[in-house]
Order: structure tokens, then C-alpha cells, then sequence
């Protein structure tokens, strides 16, 4: 007998209204490999309101289930899954792109190779707002921006979701850490986390400030988690031979300040692996996961929720998200 589940279903591409509370079946194990999960938490991040807004990666026949972070408890285990049983809790960054089914559910089928053991410390909703952050802001660090200790950072919105986990893997690695935030409750939060000093931009100027603190040589890397305005400001802010890495599109600019500086310019997509099955980088996600993990029973790591909603709060929730300025991460408990 097929049981129901709720799911939260993207209907149409556009509107927050098409984002619909709905009964649904149960997925069950098709393959030896795959696992299922009674999704516990899952977080919506600023791609799954893009998502929404714009269409599926795939030309894959709506309604689909977006979100892309969960964590949960295995209910039951495919013949070829030796590495997980029934009551593991685990946590993952998969599906929710418009191809195979994503976190606003309550449950998932996964093959054991895409999910990971969550940090034993901390609760299932903790656990959900962390991996896409994590593997993002570890990819930018460190497989694109090459941190090393002892070098300066600069990390843009440092209290957002990216930000304010790339502030404290930076310091893990040993650099020092300069952030930017709206405010000064922000600054005071980045601060706590680590971060050495904060630009408050609302109220001072970035490039006068990065110049100051310095001693007018820029920094090594930049990260930039805004988008175009920002990154053409950080080609300022970056020192010869610098590094700057973008998760957004920078748009059309003029490049001759960074070419005349030697910058090397990256781009960090976390969800391109997913995307194009690129199993190998997926591979690495998991490894990612696996060394956060130890930092996060470790006491090193910690993740800012900021806001816990039901799935009924879905749609207003990517409202709030598309409006920018939030704190840390939004996560649904089931």
C-alpha cells in the first residue's frame, strides 16, 4: 500500500503562489544503492527562490520539489548499502534543480554515495543549514581562492549564509579575516565568529577602509557572495597578484584594473557537480562534509539559524530570502 507524505510542489515557474502544500506518495527504493530518508530539517537557500523565479535546469514536467538541503533518519536500506542502517542520521546537499526530488518533503530516496554522516552534536535542524554553505564556501576558500595561512581575506557579506561559515574555515585555516555587513549587530556577530575586523558599508567606505587596514596593499583574496556591483569594487580592493572569486554572475565590466594587477579571477558553483553529474567533484563534496563534520563536534565549526518555519511557510520564506539582508540560515523543521 502506497502512503502519503506532504510536500511543498512548485507548480509553475514565476510567483511565490505557485509553491503548493500538497499530499503526495511516498518515493520508495528503486535501486540496491539508494537509501531513504525521513527528512527531519531542510533549508531553503537563495537558489532555490531562483529556481522558482526562473525554471528547472532541466526540461523536467513541473510540479517539482525544490530544495536542495536536508538531513534526516534512514528508514530503510537498498541490498547493496553496507556503510548505513535503519537510524543513521545523515545529512546531504542533492536534488531540488528540477530533475530528481528535492528537501521540501518529508521524505527522499538518495544513493548512499551523496549523503554523509551528520556531526553527532548538534539537532537535525542545525544539521540541514550546512552542507550547501559549507561546500560552497569551502570551494571558494580554498580549491579556487588557495587560502593560505597568515593571508588576508576579505568576505563579503560576512553574516549571510556563505559568509558567515567562510569566515570561521578561514580562521581555521590561519588568515586573517576582513568582513563587510549592514550593520552593527552584524558586525558584532562576525566578530564572535572570528572575523578580525568589519566594514560596516552603510556607513564607511569599503575600498578606504580595506586600504587602512592594509597599509595600503589590498587583500590576497577576496570573496564576493553579492553579485556585479560588488565584485567591481573588489577588483579595487585586491592587492597585485590577488585572487577573486564570485558565486554570481559579475556581469559586463572593464577589466583593465585586474589585468594591470595580475588578479586571478574564479568562479565558485557548488551546485555545477549536481548539475552536470560530475561524480568525482561529487565525491569531493562528501569529503568536505566529512572533515566539517569533525570541526563541528570539535566545537571549531558552527552554523546561525536564524529562523526555524513549518512547510506551510514555504512561500513566504522565499519572499524574505529575495529581499536579501538576512542573517545566517532559514530551515524547515518537519
Amino acid at each position: 500500500m502506497v502512503k502519503d507524505m506532504k510536500a511543498v510542489l512548485m507548480t509553475d515557474t514565476g510567483s511565490i503562489n505557485n509553491l503548493q502544500i500538497s499530499n503526495i506518495d511516498e518515493p520508495e527504493i528503486t535501486f540496491p544503492t539508494e537509501v531513504k530518508i525521513k527528512i527531519k530539517a531542510a533549508s531553503i537557500n537563495p537558489i532555490d527562490t531562483k529556481v522558482r523565479r526562473n525554471g528547472s535546469f532541466y526540461q523536467h514536467p513541473l510540479p517539482i520539489i525544490l530544495g536542495c538541503d536536508g538531513a534526516g533518519e534512514i528508514v530503510s536500506v537498498g541490498d547493496a548499502v553496507t556503510q548505513y542502517k535503519i537510524g543513521d542520521e545523515v545529512w546531504f546537499c542533492h536534488g531540488g534543480l528540477g530533475q530528481e526530488q528535492g528537501c521540501y518533503a518529508e521524505y527522499t530516496i538518495i544513493d548512499k554515495r551523496w549523503i554523509s554522516l551528520k556531526p553527532k552534536n548538534i539537532n537535525f535542524v542545525e544539521a540541514a543549514a550546512m552542507p550547501l554553505v559549507l561546500i560552497t564556501a569551502w570551494g571558494a576558500l580554498f580549491e579556487k581562492g588557495n587560502l593560505q595561512a597568515d593571508e588576508t581575506v576579505l568576505i563579503h557579506a560576512g553574516a549571510g549564509g556563505v559568509g558567515h561559515i567562510a569566515i570561521q574555515l578561514a580562521k581555521l585555516k590561519g588568515a586573517k579575516v576582513i568582513t563587510t555587513v549592514s550593520s552593527e549587530e552584524k558586525a558584532c556577530f562576525c566578530r564572535a565568529l572570528g572575523a578580525d575586523h568589519t566594514i560596516i558599508y552603510t556607513e564607511k567606505d569599503v575600498l578606504e577602509e580595506v586600504t587602512h587596514l592594509t597599509a595600503g596593499k589590498g587583500v590576497d583574496l577576496v570573496i564576493d557572495t553579492v553579485g556585479a556591483d560588488v565584485f567591481k569594487q573588489s577588483i579595487a580592493c585586491a592587492a597585485y597578484f590577488g585572487r577573486l572569486i564570485t558565486l554570481l554572475d559579475p556581469g559586463e565590466i572593464n577589466l583593465a584594473e585586474a589585468r594591470i594587477k595580475n588578479l586571478l579571477i574564479g568562479f565558485e558553483l557548488m551546485l555545477a557537480p549536481l548539475l552536470k553529474q560530475l561524480d568525482s567533484a561529487r565525491d569531493n563534496h562528501i569529503s568536505i562534509l566529512n572533515q566539517c563534520a569533525k570541526w563541528v563536534e570539535q566545537g571549531d565549526l558552527k552554523v546561525k539559524v536564524s529562523e526555524t518555519i513549518s512547510l506551510e511557510q514555504v512561500p513566504q520564506t522565499h519572499s524574505k530570502i529575495e529581499q536579501g539582508h538576512s542573517t545566517g540560515k532559514i530551515v524547515i523543521s518537519m
